[in-house]
């Protein structure tokens, strides 16, 4: 029971690694809030968490888009049992599109998600994280927050400013007892590409090849949990794509030569 009676909070928890990861804390003894889009299926995770050992669990189904009014959210989690031991930041959207033919407001709608939504709940939760003694962030990344990825402009941006925010924290608060863990994923097989904006905002609405032969999210949401007991700096999920984060590391050339030419996940 590595979480007996911590409160955790996940975003993007109906479905894919959200779901999972909740899953597996509830096992561990976490009490479980979770947050999402449909409120439907967000009371199916919590009737499961609870199943499964969480000894409390609550649903505060939510559009993160609406960026102005995250704060009452957030407010609102903390408040639900009292405090927040690990926050995880894991919901995101993700996008289909060159650079010259996707939309503006395609571009701002994925980094009001992926980042600022993130931003603006942690700036609510983190000072009362260190008035209490310390806590954890987790956060979703993408192995595309690693170097630039065709078609993915928005979402790139979006990943690579996360690893940017987050490790700031980690540095500015390791000696308020906050631990920041970074999930970074390549492939694992969810649902991110049938929901992902095309150019024009249309939702992309298939199931990519890369995704279709990932991980699943089931082995994710093990190794993030672990992760996260053990406050790792960062753990990257995902099979031999991950490969391309070392690449970039030591040959950074080569890394822009194959970026040219892989095929989008």
């Amino acid at each position: 029971m590595m979480f007996q009676n911590k409160v955790v909070w996940i975003t993007g928890a109906s479905s894919g690694i959200g779901e999972q990861t909740a899953y597996r804390f509830a096992q561990e003894g976490a009490r479980i809030i979770v947050t999402a889009l449909e409120s439907d299926l967000l009371e199916k995770v919590v009737e499961k968490c609870k199943q499964l050992g969480a000894p409390d669990a609550a649903s505060l189904p939510f559009d993160l888009s609406k960026t102005d009014e995250l704060e009452a959210l957030a407010d609102k989690a903390w408040n639900t049992f009292n405090g927040i031991d690990v926050f995880y930041n894991n919901a995101g959207i993700s996008q289909r599109g060159t650079t010259v033919e996707t939309e503006m407001r395609v571009i701002r709608k994925v980094m009001d998600v992926d980042y600022f939504a993130p931003v603006i709940m942690t700036k609510v939760i983190l000072p009362r994280m260190i008035e209490r003694g310390g806590g954890q962030l987790v956060v979703t990344t993408s192995i595309a927050g690693l170097f630039g990825f065709p078609q993915r402009c928005a979402y790139s941006s979006a990943k690579h400013a996360l690893y940017g925010f987050f490790e700031t924290i980690a540095a500015e608060e390791y000696d308020h007892n906050i631990r920041v863990t970074i999930v970074c994923p390549g492939r694992v097989k969810t649902n991110i590409s049938l929901y992902a904006l095309e150019k024009d905002g249309k939702q992309h609405g298939k199931m990519d090849a890369g995704q279709a032969g990932g991980v699943t999210p089931q082995k994710a949401a093990n190794q993030i949990v672990r992760a996260v007991y053990k406050k790792k700096r960062e753990v990257r999920i995902g099979s031999k794509e991950l490969l391309m984060a070392q690449i970039k590391r030591f040959l950074p050339g080569l890394c822009a030569r194959l970026s040219r030419t892989i095929e989008p996940m």
